[in-house]
C-alpha cells in the first residue's frame, strides 16, 4: 500500500511539473509574439506633416531632391554597420500611418521585436538594394494595402531617406530574386503571403521602391 501512494506521489509530482514548463514555454512565445504585434507605433497624419516641415526647415540635415538622389560628396553614409540584433531606425509608412521599429538581422530574435534589416544587403540610402522583412501576422499585418505609388520612409542615424513604390510582386517563398543586387538605391520590403493563410505560407508579398529624397544628417 505504501508502494503505490509513492508511485501515486511521483507520478502527481511529475504531472504538476510537466504543467508548469508547459505555462513557462507559452508565455514566452506569447510575450515574443505581442512584442512584434504591438512594435507598430501609430503616427497621426498632422504629425507627420509636422515632421516633414522640420526636416525640410532643420539645420541639422543636407537635404538632396533628385529622382536618384546621391550625396554631394562620395563618402561613406556609414562610417560603420550595425551589430545583429541592434535597432537601427525606423520604417515610417504613411499609407497606414504606422511607425516601426528596424533591427540589424532577420533571424527570429529580431523579426519577434519588429521589421528586421537582411544582414547581407546594403544599408538604407545607400545605391544598391536594402532589404527589409517583417511577420504577416505581426509588423506588416497590414502591407496589402500599401501599394505602387505610395510612400516609404526609412530613419537611421545617418539620415532619413524616403522611397517611393515602384512595383508590388508575388512571388514565391523560395524566390531569391529580392536579394539581388540593383543599379541604384532601392527598398525592398518582404513579408509572407498570402495574408490570412494558416500556417508556412508559400508565397512571398514584395515591395520594390526607389529612393526619391534624402536627408544626410551631417557628421
Amino acid at each position: 500500500m505504501g508502494r503505490r501512494r509513492r508511485k501515486k506521489g511521483l507520478l502527481l509530482s511529475f504531472s504538476i511539473i510537466m504543467i508548469i514548463l508547459g505555462v513557462g514555454i507559452f508565455s514566452k512565445y506569447l510575450i515574443e509574439y505581442s512584442k512584434g504585434y504591438f512594435a507598430g507605433e501609430k503616427v497621426e497624419p498632422k504629425a507627420y506633416a509636422q515632421h516633414k516641415k522640420e526636416a525640410a526647415t532643420g539645420k541639422e540635415s543636407d537635404k538632396v531632391m533628385k529622382d536618384d538622389p546621391v550625396p554631394a560628396k562620395e563618402k561613406p553614409l556609414y562610417k560603420k554597420r550595425p551589430e545583429i540584433g541592434e535597432k537601427m531606425g525606423t520604417l515610417y509608412i504613411p499609407k497606414l500611418e504606422a511607425k516601426l521599429p528596424i533591427y540589424h538581422g532577420t533571424n527570429e530574435d529580431e523579426l519577434a521585436k519588429g521589421v528586421g534589416h537582411y544582414k547581407g544587403s546594403v544599408l538604407p540610402g545607400e545605391k544598391d538594394n536594402s532589404v527589409l522583412s517583417g511577420h504577416r501576422d505581426t509588423v506588416f499585418r497590414s502591407l496589402g494595402k500599401v501599394g505602387k505609388g505610395d510612400m516609404l520612409e526609412v530613419t537611421t542615424f545617418a539620415g532619413t531617406f524616403t522611397y517611393k513604390v515602384r512595383k508590388v510582386r508575388i512571388v514565391d517563398k523560395d524566390d531569391r530574386t529580392i536579394i539581388v543586387p540593383k543599379p541604384r538605391a532601392v527598398l525592398t520590403v518582404s513579408t509572407c503571403y498570402p495574408f490570412n493563410y494558416i500556417g508556412s505560407a508559400p508565397k512571398r508579398y514584395i515591395l520594390e521602391a526607389f529612393l526619391v529624397s534624402s536627408q544626410v544628417n551631417k557628421s
